[in-house]
């Protein structure tokens, strides 16, 4: 239970941030993928920083990373939103799941 819900707070955090969360939504409308550039143009920011927000997102489950030759390609992960909003669901219901 306690993983569990380290794992919802890691997920939170990074949807926490309204540069990562414009990061996922080019990525939803886009069918689930973005190129590295696509989601750097939708931030408008530095690439450095770019890779800071990526590696949360990554970090908490909420997309992958493919190298395609120099570049990145990163998937959404909608298994894993689907999860977080679940449990949400269930911990802010009161049931034990």
């Amino acid at each position: 239970m306690a993983e569990q819900l380290k794992q919802l707070e890691k997920i939170a955090k990074a949807l926490g941030d309204v540069n990562r969360l414009k990061m996922l939504r080019l990525m939803a409308q886009h069918g689930g993928t973005g190129a590295c550039s696509a989601v750097q143009e939708c931030v408008n920011l530095a690439q450095p920083s770019v890779s800071h927000h990526i590696k949360i997102l990554a970090e908490a489950g909420l997309i992958e990373a493919e190298k395609e030759g120099r570049n990145y390609k990163y998937t959404l992960k909608r298994e894993t939103l689907r999860m977080f909003m679940d449990e949400l669901q269930l911990q802010l219901s009161g049931e034990k799941g």
